[in-house]
């Protein structure tokens, strides 16, 4: 007698879409069946009409935990994960203090296999610019490394110490640091001089109001900043994925280096369907880094998801509170940058594909096989074959998600003007994180310890 049975779902498998009962044992996919193979199961799960997924990994996702509980927790936003079909979050590097040591990634890594609903992988910062510091890292399981080229933001030093390499030396070094651990180093791609040479004139203008925010950081400190750090890895040859890529200037600057060196780009749900226009409407609640742009960015980056030159979509999942966004509603230079989104990481992809700008099958890897892949942890999670983690979400594709942020579980609910209000073709009905159901039809089922932490 098995553990768990799907039976009758859509499978969506490396080979493409099957009809297929799915056999769990433990935290392990047994078995792909055919259907209504007799089989004894403890729970079966009627899955007729519905498609199953391998559970979404969310390769971009900040919680900062053990700082600014007052944003969010591991539970908190490991919950809103669960609900929103994702069963393995990246935990980015910022925190207080930032994760750039060894002996601060084992306090993390402790922390969330305490807390976490879902599984969880943590990044680590390599910044500090020291070897034993990025191979004790490594040796304590980081998935891999995440460096800024800009400046720490001001008043956070501590939580960017180690991330941020403005000098392009300190990038070069931080490149071979990585690249000895075999591990991808992953760029918030930004150039300092030319972000600085911007705001220094719209600054000088006296204007603080949102649209600032944009003219400040045009596509073209974004591209300066890909083509820099891709010509300093010429000399390297370490694997490079560039986060958040928002414009067209951008992805034309990340194709010309793909093919010539073993370079990958994601992008996010906000970019994909907002402009610079939510800035007007939503002021400091839209304001996020990179910035928003323009409609025909938005068809570019599409355009490069189709064809393969982004290869993931991922959230940037970024909770803050209502009372920092407020404070600085009136002063966009002072307003923390970043958004909540896990929860609809999976509704907006399957609304994509029933719009037919993906395929059902191109969605899934955006959002879960091809992130596994890029970072070391496919055959185990990021697909649906027997012997893989029982990592699993099943969705409805003729259900609607209509997004009320009263109902959403991040706790920087409150903060959601991006998705609030917005209808996806698409809903998903039950998580299932190591075999065991996290999520069903609207509530949270999963538990602190119930994720697991996962290494490449």
């Amino acid at each position: 007698m098995i553990d768990l049975l799907i039976r009758g779902a859509a499978v969506i498998t490396p080979e493409g879409q099957q009809r297929l009962d799915v056999a769990v044992q433990g935290d392990k996919i047994a078995a792909l069946l055919e259907p209504n193979t007799p089989t004894e199961a403890k729970e079966v799960v009627d899955a007729t009409g519905k498609h199953l997924l391998p559970g979404a990994i969310d390769i971009h996702f900040h919680v900062r935990a053990p700082a600014y509980p007052v944003r969010g927790t591991w539970e908190s936003e490991t919950r809103a994960a669960a609900a929103g079909g994702v069963t393995t979050v990246f935990e980015m590097p910022i925190s207080k203090p930032c994760c750039a040591t060894p002996e601060i990634f084992v306090n993390r890594r402790e922390q969330g296999k305490r807390e976490a609903v879902v599984n969880f992988a943590l990044y680590g910062a390599p910044g500090m610019l020291r070897a034993e510091l990025v191979q004790g890292m490594a040796a304590e399981g980081a998935i891999a490394y995440k460096i800024f080229t800009t400046d720490p933001v001001p008043n956070r030093l501590d939580e960017f110490e180690g991330l941020c390499v403005p000098e392009e030396w300190q990038q070069l070094r931080a490149l071979e640091l990585v690249k000895e651990t075999g591990l991808v180093t992953v760029v918030h791609a930004e150039s300092q001089p030319l972000m600085n040479h911007y705001t220094a004139l719209v600054k000088a203008t006296g204007r603080n109001d949102a649209s600032t925010h944009g003219e400040s950081r045009p596509p073209v400190v974004e591209a300066l900043a890909i083509s820099k750090i891709a010509t300093l890895n010429d000399l390297v040859g370490t694997k490079l994925h560039i986060a958040h890529v928002t414009s067209k200037h951008a992805l034309q600057t990340l194709r010309k280096w793909q093919g010539h060196q073993d370079i990958s780009g994601e992008t996010c749900p906000q970019y994909l369907l907002f402009t610079e226009q939510a800035l007007a409407d939503f002021g400091s609640y839209a304001k996020i880094n990179p910035p928003l742009r323009t409609p025909s960015d938005i068809e570019a980056l599409w355009e490069g998801i189709r064809d393969g030159s982004l290869i993931s979509v991922t959230t940037d999942h970024s909770p803050f509170t209502v009372e920092e966004k407020e404070r600085a509603r009136a002063d966009i230079w002072a307003a923390p940058p970043g958004a909540p989104g896990v929860e609809f990481l999976v509704p907006m992809m399957l609304d994509a594909a029933a719009r037919g700008l993906v395929t059902l099958e191109q969605a899934v890897a955006l959002i879960s096989s091809n992130g596994a892949k890029r970072f070391g942890i496919y055959g185990r999670k990021g697909l649906i074959a027997k012997g893989a983690d029982a990592d699993l979400t099943l969705v409805d594709l003729q259900a609607k998600t209509v997004v009320d942020r009263a109902r959403e579980f991040s706790q920087s609910r409150n903060t959601d003007y991006f998705f609030h209000g917005k209808t996806f073709q698409g809903r998903v009905v039950r998580t299932i994180v190591n075999g065991k159901t996290v999520f069903l039809d609207g509530e949270v089922l999963g538990k602190p310890g119930d994720g697991r932490f996962v290494r490449p």
